[in-house]
């Protein structure tokens, strides 16, 4: 299934705002999803609606850098709650989470795909019925592979 990754490419090397996807293997973590706008998902990760305050923290000196937060949150953090259809399903990679490194990259994510497949900012988008498809078919500790 066509997939779109981040304008900047895959790099081995991932840094924080560099817009590319990073390369490796990556448990996929868990999901969560807009429960306004999308039926709960059949899957076997761990599962959670998304609520208007979920946020993911991008601030590379924040004791919570790229994990989830409640916003308003005192560093920088992305909104998980938006208005367009991108976060209506997100699927958590484990991209620098065991341990994680100031400045190798957060809020690394499978998402729905912008209409046209624009590149992302340094996730993995796929269009809804695909990410879908995926989430049915995955087992708890299935991993995704990104290497070009």
């Amino acid at each position: 299934m066509p997939c779109v990754l981040g304008r900047a490419g895959v790099k081995a090397l991932k840094r924080e705002g560099d817009m590319a996807t990073p390369r490796g293997r990556f448990r996929l973590r868990s999901v969560f999803y807009n429960p306004e706008r999308s039926l709960r998902p059949r899957t076997r990760l761990p599962l959670r609606p998304l609520r208007t305050v979920d946020g993911w923290c991008d601030s590379p000196l924040d004791r919570n850098y790229n994990r989830r937060v409640s916003l308003p949150y005192g560093a920088s953090a992305e909104r998980l709650w938006r208005d367009d259809d991108l976060y209506d399903l997100v699927v958590v990679l484990g991209h620098n989470d065991a341990p994680r490194v100031r400045h190798r990259g957060s809020a690394v994510f499978m998402h729905v795909a912008r209409p046209g497949f624009l590149a992302t900012e340094g996730c993995v988008a796929l269009r809804a019925s695909d990410l879908k498809r995926v989430l049915r078919a995955v087992a708890r500790r299935s991993e995704i592979v990104i290497e070009i």
